[in-house]
């Protein structure tokens, strides 16, 4: 069986939100003998340099991504779109991408450099219209339950679900997008993951098994918890 290799990870540079340290992610990753492992950050990438830097040192390839936001229609609108009749709103939506090779990795410093200057209402987003033309390079997966094809299939609105898959796979490419699984004990994720197994088999699309890694061990759970909770102006009581 080939090695896992973990391709959706936040590290300290997802700001109050990510609790790993990269220097532990490379120790962790080398102690469990995996060849590769990724950074996605929250809409930054900010530790791209440190990472790659790092992981040749240690003999591990570095995969350079960012978990971008993406905002509803376009990035230059600053208000939020009906989040579906829950009450919420949604101002952005999270799409994973990596950077296949070096053109992937300077169309991802343009896509997060735009997203700040022309994007931010709450977080720094970009759009399609941008994606499209900095597309070169880049491997997309859908993300998280905040992910645009996730928050259609919470909704029932599988039709919704299937064109924005297509339309992702159009923009990237053949072969470059992929239906994100995860396994996280979330009510809501298995609800996402029969969803996207059943789009997988109407579209063809693949299908691809992540973690979403804010931490790395049990143990720091609690530290991740007060990052949260500082992120939120809450308490761990709360």
């Amino acid at each position: 069986m080939p090695p896992f290799v973990h391709l959706h990870v936040h590290t300290q540079y997802s700001l109050l939100d990510g609790a790993i340290r990269l220097t532990d992610l490379l120790e962790t990753a080398r102690s469990h003998q995996m060849p590769a492992v990724a950074i996605t950050d929250h809409g930054n990438m900010f530790g791209a340099l440190e990472f790659y830097e790092k992981c040749t040192k240690a003999g591990i390839k570095p995969i350079v991504g960012c978990e971008v936001y993406l905002a509803p229609k376009s990035r230059f609108d600053r208000q939020a779109e009906s989040g579906g009749g829950n009450g919420e709103l949604d101002r952005n939506y999270h799409l994973l991408l990596l950077a296949r090779d070096h053109e992937g990795y300077k169309n991802l410093m343009k896509l997060v450099s735009r997203a700040y200057l022309e994007g931010f209402y709450y977080k720094p987003r970009l759009d399609k219209q941008l994606l499209r033309e900095f597309c070169g390079g880049l491997i997309g997966l859908s993300a998280c339950l905040k992910g645009e094809i996730a928050s259609y299939l919470l909704r029932r609105q599988e039709e919704s679900a299937r064109k924005a898959a297509l339309e992702y796979a159009e923009i990237l490419g053949e072969g470059n997008f992929y239906l994100e699984l995860q396994a996280n004990g979330i009510p809501e994720q298995a609800v996402v993951n029969d969803g996207l197994i059943r789009l997988a088999r109407e579209t063809g699309l693949p299908l691809v098994a992540t973690n979403d890694c804010h931490y790395l061990r049990r143990s720091d759970a609690r530290a991740h918890e007060i990052l949260l909770c500082i992120q939120t102006g809450k308490t761990v009581l709360d």
